[in-house]
């Protein structure tokens, strides 16, 4: 063999063992949950993981999710169906064989718990504790505490269901840069975790949205539970630094370990150029320094197996053929099992309001930056039936009929009229492609009349109207009286 075919010999096994390692291993950050996810809490079982994020006011509210190897995950249950205000910033832990999820809500913190994370839960208990975003730790005394935003501690109970004294701040946060353009300092979300000789409390600063450089993670350590507090030298461990980035807002995060010994920071961020997805949850590998601390882990790591399921974990299709409510749906603004009910294969929604804005409405996440949503709709008793993509009473966008006519919305205050009698059972479509709808309807599901084209709901997001919603698809149900009835929902990704 000459030198000249040995050497091309070496190089296409060089290309096929870089097409080996690239096939094999991954880039991260990497999305774990695709969609409005935000505030994630995580924890580890053994070899099982659970999840849960901020429910705000769509309830049934704290969906908690579990995976076996951190990438792929299924929902379990919903937490908690009261609601008590607006619930965000949980943090889901277990403790002496019972599990927990604090969270804040209407100007106080909240808790609940259970024997099995499966539930049943317990109903809300008001902690009457201020500030947001609590994180549960157990001391080198053996107490519990919970920590708050701002830098805030105070003791906890025993069975951690109350308070046994007053806050005190304990932390102070990172100075970032002053030439870092952030919404605020809002030193928020701590998660306190132990190991070895230290704890280490994760915070978030920088503010949650705004700027696409706004949220950040830092890292604190302190030997006792007390402080004080000692910044890391790594700070930020996750951060946006500028606007060509595909992830936004990169920030509030929890450090969890694996049974295998290996480290990763849970966080969540906006993609560029689609807040209407809301905060989507992501993961990154973590690497240890010899001098006690953490940062990401920087590159490709090993692939730790193929995918199975979508990284949303359930399909949003639905027949309504079940006796209870799919894991994937949510009211907003409280949820009621008299007015939301499924028999005979069909969802039933009592009517209530006279428009979106008041309406009753059932709504979903969606995981794409295109999509498209079908519904049958029958009216009875003068209702008035819809689909509709949703962000709050303001910020809204869909169709509605009443079988003699059509309303289409381009915004909450923005809408035309069609006298287009559709009767009493009908079919409406939606196609989001990129933040560009189209709307449709039909009287068969077979011919289809489109009713507007490109109608544009990408300033439909927490910059413009706040609150931390996120754009979802779903139903309305309007009227003095009556229900409107939906079967066969039909979510379609479209590829691009």
């Amino acid at each position: 063999m000459t030198v000249s075919n040995l050497f091309k010999k070496l190089s296409l096994l060089l290309v096929f063992a870089g097409f080996a390692f690239c096939t094999s291993a991954q880039e991260y950050p990497k999305v774990i949950l695709k969609g409005d996810y935000p505030d994630p809490s995580i924890m580890r079982e053994g070899d099982d993981f659970y999840m849960t994020h901020s429910p705000f006011i769509y309830s049934p509210g704290f969906l908690i999710w579990h995976s076996k190897d951190l990438l792929n995950w299924e929902p379990v249950t919903r937490a908690m169906p009261d609601l008590v205000g607006s619930a965000m910033a949980p943090d889901l832990l277990k403790h002496n064989g019972k599990y927990y999820i604090y969270f804040p809500a209407n100007g106080t913190n909240w808790v609940i718990w259970a024997n099995n994370i499966r539930g049943p839960w317990s109903k809300p208990i008001d902690l009457k504790v201020p500030r947001i975003d609590p994180g549960h730790a157990v001391g080198e005394d053996g107490k519990r505490y919970l920590f708050v935003s701002a830098g805030g501690m105070i003791p906890l109970s025993d069975d951690g269901l109350s308070v046994t004294g007053s806050l005190k701040d304990v932390y102070t946060g990172w100075d970032y840069p002053k030439d870092w353009i952030t919404e605020c300092k809002c030193l928020e979300s701590p998660k306190i975790f132990k190991k070895g000789d230290y704890f280490y409390m994760l915070t978030a600063e920088g503010g949650t949205a705004g700027p696409a450089t706004s949220h950040m993670v830092i890292a604190a350590r302190s030997k006792s539970i007390q402080g004080p507090w000692e910044n890391s030298p790594y700070n930020p461990i996750v951060h946006t630094y500028s606007a060509d980035e595909q992830w936004w807002s990169k920030g509030h995060g929890t450090l969890i370990d694996d049974a295998k010994g290996n480290w990763w920071i849970v966080y969540h961020a906006y993609e560029k150029g689609y807040h209407t997805l809301g905060r989507q949850t992501l993961i990154e590998p973590v690497e240890w320094t010899a001098d006690g601390w953490f940062k990401t882990a920087k590159g490709k790591i090993e692939s730790r197996g193929k995918e199975k399921r979508s990284s949303s974990g359930f399909s949003l299709s639905d027949n309504f053929n079940k006796k209870t409510l799919g894991l994937q749906w949510t009211a907003w603004k409280g949820y009621d099992a008299n007015a939301i009910r499924q028999k005979n294969g069909s969802l039933y929604l009592k009517a209530k309001g006279s428009d979106p804005a008041d309406a009753r409405l059932l709504l979903t996440t969606v995981p794409d930056t295109s999509y498209e949503v079908q519904v049958e709709v029958s009216l009875t008793g003068g209702s008035v039936g819809g689909l509709l993509l949703f962000y709050n009473e303001q910020a809204f966008a869909g169709i509605t009929s009443n079988g003699q006519d059509i309303t289409i919305y381009k915004n909450a205050d923005t809408h035309l009229n069609q006298s287009i009698a559709l009767g009493k059972h009908f079919y409406f479509r939606i196609t989001n492609n990129r933040n560009f709808c189209d709307m449709l309807a039909s009287k068969d599901g077979k011919n289809w009349i489109t009713l507007q084209s490109g109608v544009q709901v990408s300033g439909l997001n927490h910059n413009e109207y706040h609150g931390f919603f996120a754009l979802r698809p779903g139903f309305m149900s309007a009227g003095k009286e009556g229900a409107v009835i939906l079967d066969n929902f039909k979510y379609k990704s479209i590829n691009h």
